[in-house]
C-alpha cells in the first residue's frame, strides 16, 4: 500500500527538523503547510518529498533556522547537482566539504539529496551493478561520517 504524498512529506519533516522541533508531528504538519503555501502551483497536495522545489524549501527554512541556533549546523548536499555526483569520489568529496564546515558544531543535520537518482536516472532502470554501487555508495557515505565526526558531537544523516 503507497502512503500518500501528504504522509511521506510529513516524515520526512519531523526528521529533518527533529532537531528543533523534538519531533513534533504538529510542528511538522505546520511547517508542511508553510512550505506547500509557499510553492505557487496548483498541485500543492501531490508534491512528494523527493520534489526538488519541496526539498530546497525545506533545506533553505532548516538552513535558517539552524543559522540562529550557535550549536546546531547544516549543510544540505544535492548529488545531482552535477553529472558526477554518483561517483563514490565526488560523493566522498561533497560529503567531506559539509563535514569539514559543521566541524565546530555540537549538533549538525547532513541531508543528502538525489544520490538514488544520481545512481539510476527516472528513465533507466536498476541492474544489480547500479543497486551494488548505489549501496556501496551509501556505506562509504556512513562510514566516512563516523569517521570524520569528532568524538562528542552528534551528526544526523538523512538520505532523500
Amino acid at each position: 500500500m503507497m502512503r500518500s504524498a501528504k504522509l511521506r512529506r510529513l516524515h520526512f519533516l519531523n526528521a529533518l527538523f527533529a532537531p528543533l522541533t523534538g519531533h513534533a508531528l504538529y510542528l511538522a504538519e505546520q511547517i508542511d503547510a508553510a512550505i506547500t503555501t509557499s510553492l505557487d502551483d496548483t498541485t500543492r497536495d501531490e508534491r512528494t518529498p523527493n520534489d526538488p522545489a519541496f526539498v530546497n524549501a525545506a533545506a533553505t527554512l532548516f538552513g535558517r533556522l539552524c543559522a540562529t541556533q550557535p550549536r546546531h549546523g547544516f549543510f544540505h548536499w544535492d548529488a545531482a547537482a552535477d553529472t558526477a555526483g554518483a561517483d563514490p569520489l565526488f560523493a566522498r568529496a561533497g560529503l567531506m566539504q559539509g563535514l569539514k564546515q559543521l566541524a565546530p558544531f555540537d549538533e549538525s543535520t547532513v541531508l543528502v539529496t538525489n544520490l538514488r537518482s544520481a545512481h539510476c536516472p527516472p528513465d533507466r532502470r536498476w541492474t544489480e551493478r547500479r543497486r551494488r554501487a548505489y549501496d556501496d555508495t551509501l556505506t562509504l557515505l556512513r562510514e566516512l561520517t563516523a569517521a570524520r565526526t569528532r568524538r562528542g558531537a552528534s551528526v544526523n544523516v538523512l538520505f532523500l
